[in-house]
Parts: C-alpha cells; sequence; structure tokens
C-alpha cells in the first residue's frame, strides 16, 4: 500500500511540475496511437462496410478470420512487424524500424481487425430492407452507405473506442519495432516496464497512473459524444 500510496504521490508531482520527459512521452503516446487508430479507422469501416453489405462465397470464413484478429497478440504482431522492416526484410528499405512510424504501423495493424469487426456486426444488425428503401428514394449506392454508415454511428464510435483502448496500452509490439530508445520511441507502457524493471516501483506506478488516466479522458471525450448521439 505505501508502493501504491507513493506512486500517486509521484504521478501528482510529475503532473503539477510538467516534467519534461513525462510530457514527452503522454504526447508520444497519444500522437502513435491516435494516428494508429484514425488509420485503422480509414481502414476497418471502409473495409468492415464493404465486407457486410457484400455477399460472396466464403464470407464466413472472411468474417471468422477478422473476429479471430481482433484477439491477435501484440507480440506476434510486433514479431512480424520487425521482420519485414528488418534490414533484410521485405520493407526495410523504408529505414523505418525503431522509429514512431514503425510503432504507429504496428499499432495500426492491431487496431484495424479490431474497428472492423465491430464494423461488420454494426452493418449487419441493421435491418436489410433499410437499404432497398434508401434506394428506392433516388440514393446512389454511395449514398446509401453513407446513410448506414450515420445510422451505426453509435457502434462505430464503440469502435473507435475499442481500437485506441488496444493500441494505447499494448507493450509486446511497441517495444519490439520501437526499442523504447529515450526521448524518440518511449511511451508510457515501455516506460512503465523498463522502471518497473530498474525496480522504481514509485515512477512506474505514476506512469501507469498518467496512462490510465490518458486512456479515461480519451474514452470520456467519445463517451460524451456517443450518448450525446443515442436515440432519445
Amino acid at each position: 500500500m505505501e508502493l501504491i500510496f507513493e506512486g500517486i504521490k509521484k504521478a501528482f508531482w510529475l503532473l503539477v511540475t510538467i516534467d519534461p520527459e513525462v510530457m514527452g512521452i503522454t504526447l508520444l503516446s497519444l500522437k502513435v496511437s491516435g494516428i494508429a487508430t484514425l488509420i485503422s479507422l480509414v481502414i476497418g469501416i471502409s473495409s468492415g462496410t464493404a465486407i457486410a453489405l457484400s455477399g460472396f462465397p466464403g464470407k464466413k470464413i472472411v468474417v471468422s478470420l477478422i473476429n479471430t484478429g481482433m484477439g491477435l497478440p501484440p507480440v506476434v504482431v510486433g514479431l512480424f512487424v520487425t521482420i519485414f522492416l528488418w534490414r533484410s526484410g521485405p520493407l526495410g528499405f523504408l529505414g523505418i524500424l525503431y522509429t514512431p512510424a514503425a510503432m504507429i504501423t504496428a499499432q495500426t495493424v492491431i487496431a484495424t481487425p479490431i474497428v472492423m469487426g465491430i464494423t461488420v456486426a454494426a452493418m449487419q444488425q441493421l435491418p436489410k430492407k433499410l437499404r432497398l428503401q434508401i434506394l428506392a428514394l433516388g440514393a446512389t449506392r454511395l449514398q446509401m452507405v453513407w446513410v448506414l454508415i450515420k445510422e451505426a454511428r453509435l457502434l462505430l464510435l464503440a469502435a473507435v473506442m475499442a481500437g485506441f483502448g488496444g493500441v494505447i496500452s499494448e507493450i509486446g509490439a511497441s517495444i519490439m519495432v520501437g526499442g523504447n530508445i529515450k526521448g524518440y520511441t518511449r511511451v508510457l507502457t515501455t516506460a512503465t516496464v523498463m522502471e518497473t524493471s530498474k525496480g522504481n516501483f514509485d515512477i512506474a506506478i505514476a506512469l501507469g497512473i498518467i496512462l490510465l488516466a490518458l486512456a479515461y479522458f480519451v474514452n470520456l471525450i467519445l463517451t460524451h459524444v456517443q450518448q450525446r448521439e443515442r436515440p432519445r
């Protein structure tokens, strides 16, 4: 209990004094996970919508693969992204391994199946007759898709929260492809693991509290938007 109390005091002190290193780590965490979530939304919502609204052989297999991808172990993602970005790997010419770009890539791979899976479920939940009604009113297929996305916006906001939550808290992929380089690729999760391994439990707890607070406030904003949009 004393360690936890010291950690809370340390977190409060680091925030009040606006510690430059902690602020840098926090902003990088938000930047990396935020960009990864945005990219995953573009890929996941568009792909998930296309799969949900299409009928093709093997659709159930594809949806099953997407649902399996929602539970991808971050360490496995980190391993394969590292192999691809390694100097002798297929994408080694990019030279982005152990950079924030590599971390964004890995986190995008983690978040995309989550967003895609929830999008597929959200779109399939809408009444099938709704599509015919929209088209009967003279809408194009693109306009129909846009209306359906708006109808499913509450669940899609849940996809945003799930995707962001999945990447802001992951450690395996970030430390493998980022290297936990001070002032460059060190984020809250990797810094917490490092301080714990050094026995600095008060700092580790403080970083953990800051991470929880960051995740909470982002989700608080998204939840506010979601509840405001809820049908009355």
